[in-house]
């Protein structure tokens, strides 16, 4: 609590020493103020020192930038006068003293010495951006600042601020203000009569041949140039090079390759030879061309002509100049020398090309035609083409002996006969065939013995490989051959392998019919699902499968019912071991009958008169009983209600036949007597015997 209260009595003491203080300073001053800041209301009295010297939290150079405001936009930008002086800029009162008297100046020698100048007539204007020269450095400072020497300023009056650079400001404009540029760029500090060129050595240096010039004679009034146009407000003007005024001799070619190597614009590049300093473009001295500003016309000295004297491809110097240098490349060969192909190349893929497209600079032969410059002709070189001679191609010669190359022909059929004889003819009618021909469907240029993956044998021979067909070899059909016939041909035709035919019909054309033909009957369909022959019930995987589920009882007449539905095909069309003679793998059924198959279990008991048994009068195969035999209607003997309760074996004994026990049907008595006896016979068998 103590503490707190000491705390308290110190700060209030200290702020009554400072009220104090403040106002005996408010009492003080150390001298009058100028005739200029007495007269500023704000500033007069005793306790009103603290606008100038900012007060209690202020400082003297904020108090002096809130009245003026110029200084404080220079410093604040970094411009004028006091944008310059650094931290001198801050210490207002260290160039103008105050509170020595109304007459005393606030621009004196000392303001002029902190500012870097001796006295006021030796100021550097430069600080300004504004160099005195000439005329300028001869007047009287107040002839451009009216009020330099006045002693007291009146109210809204500048001593030196406030000009402006340009000369307009003091200066009447004869061009009423069209120029865009300065008046200095074109007119020196010391007259106005003749124009200076300051600066123009950043375009082009008036020395040498362009010396002595008057600025008229290259800005012509009425020209794209005229000092209106260049130095207007509105104009863009571009500089112009060497070209824009005189007329180069030499060839594109030359003038651009030069410029390059001189790291300058094509039409700047004359200055790479002809200096401004020149004072003509024939000084021989001067004009020395090097290898490397040769090379750059786009013609190097290299061999062959590198060890050539000049004049052997320049003519005489009487000669006019485009003869002499008519600006020719290195691979213009037919500048020199003749062409031995008699205009084969004017047109075409090489139209336009030298020598040196196909040979090498330094010699004709061997000549540098390569596969990839061949590619660029009507046929691209690969496989076999690349190990034969031009000439195996190329064999006909003109009236005059040079070999003919343009124009041969780049079809397959030109050199190589059609081994197929013509046969993909009709398949391929109507298409468009590739590049060189039909035969590049199918053969690249390695063998022919080797076809192009992908071969569309349906396309090609209209016979789809499929199945079994697809998972062969081609030489399945195609028998190969260690010789070649006529046409270099290895590979067999189908019709050596399967006979003669003049088209594909179905599978009969290469399979014989294991069936003997009994299916192409009228009686079946030609077509079945739009397949026809063997397809209609078999497809190309094999021919032990079917195509669909078939129908036996249509194509064979004897429908499968019952045991016969369940049975396997194999149980009545025994699996032959080995190709049979029609390529059977399981052998035709025995017959249609039931005789053909079983044993008559009746032993002929009802057979016809020619030895026939007919089961399926009293046996029905769709049943699982096999048995359709009706006693009432199928025999001699209906059975009443008495018989009907008794088994058939009470009847129908077993017997032996042929070696073989069998019930007993047929012969069979049917009457009474034949099972019953007569009545006495029944009285007698039932009267009791005798023990």
């Amino acid at each position: 609590m103590r503490s707190r209260t000491q705390v308290l009595i110190a700060f209030f003491s200290a702020m009554a020493v400072t009220l104090v203080a403040v106002s005996d300073m408010g009492r003080t001053s150390p001298g009058p103020l100028s005739e200029v800041h007495q007269r500023v209301s704000d500033l007069a009295g005793r306790n009103d020192c603290s606008e100038c010297h900012g007060g209690l939290f202020g400082n003297m150079r904020e108090a002096c930038l809130e009245c003026h405001a110029p200084i404080r936009t220079q410093i604040e930008s970094s411009k004028g006068l006091h944008g310059t002086l650094g931290a001198r800029a801050e210490q207002c009162g260290l160039c103008h003293a105050e509170h020595h008297g109304a007459t005393a100046p606030l621009v004196h020698g000392q303001s002029f010495a902190l500012a870097g100048a001796p006295e006021a007539r030796q100021f550097d204007h430069r600080l300004l951006g504004f160099v005195l020269d000439g005329a300028h450095s001869a007047l009287e400072c107040s002839k451009c600042h009216v009020n330099a020497q006045k002693q007291v300023l009146s109210e809204g009056e500048t001593r030196f601020l406030g000009l402006d650079r340009g000369c307009a400001s003091c200066h009447e404009d004869p061009h009423e203000g069209r120029f865009a540029v300065a008046c200095a760029d074109c007119h020196g500090q010391t007259k106005w009569d003749g124009l200076a060129s300051l600066g123009h050595e950043r375009v082009l240096p008036l020395v040498g041949g362009h010396a002595g010039f008057d600025c008229i004679d290259c800005h012509t009034k009425e020209g794209a140039h005229a000092l209106e146009l260049v130095g207007g407000k509105d104009a863009k003007p571009e500089p112009r090079d060497c070209v824009a005024c005189h007329e180069t001799p030499h060839a594109p070619a030359f003038t651009k390759g030069a410029a390059a190597l001189a790291s300058l614009a094509e039409g700047q590049g004359c200055v790479s030879c002809h200096a401004a300093e020149h004072t003509s473009f024939h000084e021989p001295a001067l004009l020395a061309l090097t290898k490397e500003q040769h090379a750059a016309s786009g013609f190097a000295l290299e061999d062959p002509h590198a060890g050539l004297e000049c004049s052997a491809c320049h003519a005489a110097a009487e000669v006019p100049f485009a003869e002499r240098f008519p600006g020719r490349v290195a691979e213009q060969c037919s500048t020199c020398h003749a062409d031995v192909h008699e205009g084969q190349f004017a047109t075409g893929a090489f139209a336009g090309q030298e020598c040196s497209a196909c040979h090498e600079p330094t010699r004709f032969e061997p000549h540098a035609f390569t596969p990839e410059r061949h590619a660029l002709a009507a046929l691209e070189l690969g496989g076999k083409h690349l190990e034969i001679d031009c000439e195996d191609c190329h064999t006909e010669t003109s009236e005059d002996g040079a070999r003919l190359f343009h124009g041969t022909s780049s079809k397959c059929d030109a050199c190589h006969a059609d081994a197929h004889a013509g046969f993909f003819a009709p398949f391929l009618a109507g298409r468009i065939p590739p590049k060189h021909g039909e035969c590049e469907r199918c053969h690249d240029a390695t063998t022919f013995a080797a076809a192009e993956a992908g071969f569309d044998h349906a396309t090609f021979t209209g016979f789809p490989v499929l199945g079994a067909h697809a998972a062969s070899a081609c030489t399945l059909c195609h028998e190969s051959s260690d010789e070649v016939d006529a046409t270099g041909r290895t590979f067999g035709h189908v019709q050596d392998r399967f006979g003669s035919f003049v088209k594909f019909e179905d599978c009969a054309t290469c399979h014989a019919d294991p069936h003997g033909g009994r299916f192409e009957a009228a009686a079946f369909p030609a077509e079945v699902e739009g397949k026809s022959g063997c397809a209609r019930c078999h497809d190309e995987t094999s021919f032990r499968t079917l195509r669909r589920d078939f129908d036996h009882g249509f194509w064979t007449g004897f429908a499968l019912a019952g045991a016969h539905a369940r049975a396997t095909c194999a149980a009545c069309h025994t699996p032959v071991l080995g190709a049979s003679r029609q390529s059977r793998t399981t052998a035709e059924a025995p017959g249609a009958s039931c005789a053909d198959c079983h044993e008559d279990p009746h032993a002929s008991q009802f057979a016809d008169d020619l030895g026939f048994t007919a089961c399926e009068r009293c046996h029905d195969a769709a049943r699982e009983d096999f048995d359709a035999f009706d006693h009432e209607s199928d025999s001699r003997f209906p059975l009443g209600d008495a018989h009907r309760q008794l088994a058939c074996a009470k009847c129908h004994t077993t017997t032996v036949r042929a070696g073989l026990a069998v019930v007993h049907y047929r012969p069979l008595e049917i009457r009474c007597v034949d099972c019953h006896g007569t009545n006495a016979e029944v009285l007698l068998r039932r009267m009791p015997r005798k023990k």
